[in-house]
Formats: structure tokens, sequence, C-alpha cells
């Protein structure tokens, strides 16, 4: 008989879907996918079947669709195919043969999900799929999340054989006649999951005879042990990090309280992109002098005094535009800009508001972010300063020194620290005729 009780129980404890959902089955042609469609069919839930042909295997990769084909049309269920080229996605993206396949297929099953109505997405991954998924992680290196293997409900995906073990599938199959095909790439030692469920695996099974339901067990403590680990953690960042405009401050007296320190300092950081090496850096720098930054993809940290700032790298992939007197808005770093001009020698005093003497002006302009060794006058002064130093006496922290923009006229002059100080060169004089307006605009 078919483990429909264990198969219900399981589904009913992990939450997996309502009974009223309609599931998407990801039916491969081998033993698990097939024994996985008849327990649902068995149970009536409503479902429909998807097979992706990957055009790996040549003549084999046709015989599995052939076969999940005629499997759901003999079950009057409704049938999705789709056909890739996983060698050339694999090429373009530079990517493993195996990624590709996994980016590929799990982007058509949401698109057909979406498309088709259904609720959730089903795989047919069991006990053994997820211990070779947590010693894949161990090998290759992994923190707490990584040993929990494969979780039973991650978003729309659901695994509902992960009661399962691989002996207990081939014992169903095999005690209910149930047909399925083959896939010989399973028997290749060229992909690292192959080689440790054909030589690590059996060894470990001779140690313990229950590895699996081992694994399951160990795998539900791991999984405990993240959440009490995740609670802990947000709990820090209520206590610890504070949002300002210019990024996120953490206290570096804060971070030297933190036991165990490279743990929960990574699991405070890690949704910036840092890595574990890098955050190890971060805490032998404590005690060193301001201005030593850390990268990541898409952050920087960087240690000012009495705290360790945390804020997004604008891109530089424009360091400078060109700005020319017909614009009447530009952007920036990600800084929006008003330009008019007026006849009206009327202004007013602000830091994000520059009125200028318009005949001084050399178009085009060039706004640019700070360089050293610029220099300036500022506003209401008549000798020049360097930048770096009027930075200091503001107080600028230093990690968003390089993000200010500088207004430059066609003359190399400094024009403006774009929504700090105007140059004084090109204040409004009473022998003005006309003035060209800046505004940074705040939102």
């Amino acid at each position: 008989m078919l483990p429909l009780k264990q198969f219900q129980d399981f589904i009913e404890q992990q939450e997996l879907f309502k009974k009223d959902n309609r599931i998407l089955l990801a039916v491969s042609g081998g033993k698990d996918s097939v024994l996985m469609l008849h327990l649902f069919k068995a149970i009536g839930v409503d479902v429909g079947v998807a097979h992706c042909n990957f055009n790996l295997r040549a003549d084999e990769a046709q015989r599995d669709e052939n076969f999940v084909k005629m499997l759901a049309l003999s079950l009057n269920l409704p049938f999705y195919v789709t056909h890739f080229d996983t060698k050339k996605y694999a090429a373009e993206n530079k990517i493993s043969t195996q990624m590709a396949a996994r980016d590929l297929r799990y982007n058509w099953f949401e698109e057909i999900r979406v498309k088709e109505g259904y609720d959730f997405i089903a795989l047919a991954q069991h006990q053994n799929d997820s211990v070779e998924t947590v010693l894949i992680n161990l090998v290759r290196g992994t923190g707490i999340s990584g040993l929990h293997g494969i979780l039973p409900k991650r978003n729309k995906l659901i695994r509902p054989l992960l009661f399962l073990s691989r002996e207990e599938i081939n014992h169903f199959v095999d005690h209910e006649n149930i047909n399925f095909v083959e896939d010989s790439s399973n028997a290749s030692k060229n992909y690292l999951r192959n080689k440790l469920r054909l030589d690590v695996i059996p060894h470990l099974q001779q140690i313990n005879p229950n590895l699996e339901h081992t694994f399951a067990e160990n795998i539900n403590r791991f999984a405990e042990i993240e959440t009490f680990l995740n609670l802990q953690v947000e709990d820090l960042k209520t206590k610890l990090l504070l949002n300002k405009p210019d990024g996120i401050y953490i206290s570096i007296e804060g971070i030297k309280t933190l036991k165990p320190q490279k743990l929960l300092l990574y699991e405070l950081l890690k949704s910036y992109g840092f890595v574990e090496p890098v955050v190890a850096e971060i805490i032998s720098a404590l005690d060193k002098q301001s201005g030593v930054k850390f990268l990541s993809q898409s952050h920087q940290a960087t240690i000012n005094r009495d705290d360790l700032i945390i804020s997004k790298i604008i891109s530089t992939e424009n360091e400078h535009r060109v700005i020319h007197s017909n614009e009447s808005s530009f952007e920036f770093n990600g800084n929006q800009f008003g330009l008019s001009f007026s006849d009206d020698l009327k202004f007013e005093v602000s830091k994000n508001k520059i009125f200028i003497d318009a005949d001084i002006l050399l178009f085009p302009l060039i706004i640019r972010n700070w360089q050293n060794g610029d220099r300036f006058i500022p506003f209401g002064m008549q000798t020049l300063k360097k930048i770096s130093d009027f930075f200091i006496d503001e107080k600028v922290p230093l990690h968003l020194k390089s993000n200010i923009p500088i207004l430059v006229n066609g003359n190399g002059e400094v024009i403006w620290i774009a929504g700090m100080r105007q140059d004084n060169r090109y204040k409004i004089l009473k022998s003005t005729k006309k003035v060209t307006i800046f505004e940074l605009k705040i939102n």
C-alpha cells in the first residue's frame, strides 16, 4: 500500500498547503517524482504535471518526456512541457550545467504556476537528498543555515516527500509495481552529489544504518537553532543598529560586547553582503585609526571614531556628468538637480540651492565626485581652501566624502559642494544681469 497516511500527516504537520489548493508537480519520470504523482492523485488534490527536457541525454531525454506525457494523460491530468538548450545557457552565463538546469527549471515552473493558477510547486526531494545537501554544504563551507538541509517549504516550493528515505521510496515503487524511467546520469560520478551518494554515504551507513533518519532529526535541531539565532539577531538589531540618513551606525563598544563576536557580527552584517573573512578583518581593525574601509558587493563598512558605519556603495560607473545650458534637470549619483535661469536678482540663503552670476559660467559644466587636491573659496571667504579640510571642519563622515557631488565650471573651478557650500567667486554681484539657479532636490 502507498504511505498515504504518512504523506497526509507530513503535509499537515509542515502546513505545506490547504486541501483546496492547486499544486503543480515537477515530474522527471524517475521513481521519486512518479511516486509523488501517485500519492497526490490518491488523496484527491487538484494537480498538474510539469516536465523539463534539458536536451542533455539525446534519445533518453525524449524517452523521459514521452513517458511523463503518457502518464499524465492516463491519469487525466494537465501536462506542461518545455525544452531547454541547457549547455548554451550555461556557457552564456558562465555557470555549470547543473546550475543552468536548476535556474531554467525553477524559473519555468514559476512561470507555469502563475500563468495556470497553481498555488504551489511540488518537488520530489526526499531524506537522502537532504543528507547529500548538508554534506555538500559542509564540504564547501557553511553557516548555520546550511545545516538544516532542504526545507519542506520555502515560498511557493514544497517538498512533500521529505518524510521518506530513498530505500523506502524504492520499496513502495517496487511493491506497487509503479512504472518509472531511470536517468542514466544518476550513475555518473562527474557530479559531486552523485559521488557522495555512491561513494561516501554507503560508508556512513555502515557506521549508522539509520543514517537518513538520524540526519532528519539533526536537521530539525539545526533548524530550531537557526530560528533561535535569528530571534537573538533581530533583538540585537534593535539594540545596536541605528538608522541615519547617511547609513547604519553600529557602536564599536557594542560590537566588542558581542559573544560569540564573529558569529553575531556576521549575522548582523550578512544582509549587506559581507562574508565571514571580511567580518573577521573588521573585528581585527576595530581599534585602528578612523577611515579604514571594508567592502561587499553592495555596501561599505567604515570605521569612523566610535561607530562602524554601513552605507550603500554608489555606482561609480559615471564618475562625472556633463551639464549643458539647455537642461532643466539632471541626475548624478542618485541625486536630482534642477537648473533654471532668472532675471530677478533676488536670492535666498540655502545649502541646497545656489544663485550664480550667469555670465561667469562656461558651459558645459561638469558634476563629479570629490577628488584629492580639490580646492575652492568658501562663500564669505577670500582665500582658497582644500575641500578635504573643509570636510574635516564640517565633520563630514569619512564614508560620505567620496559621494558628495562637486559642481565644476568649464574652466575647472569648483562652483559648489552640493548641499553644503557655494564658491565665493560665483556669488551674485551688483553688476550681475542674469542669475543661474542650481537646486539639489530633497525628497
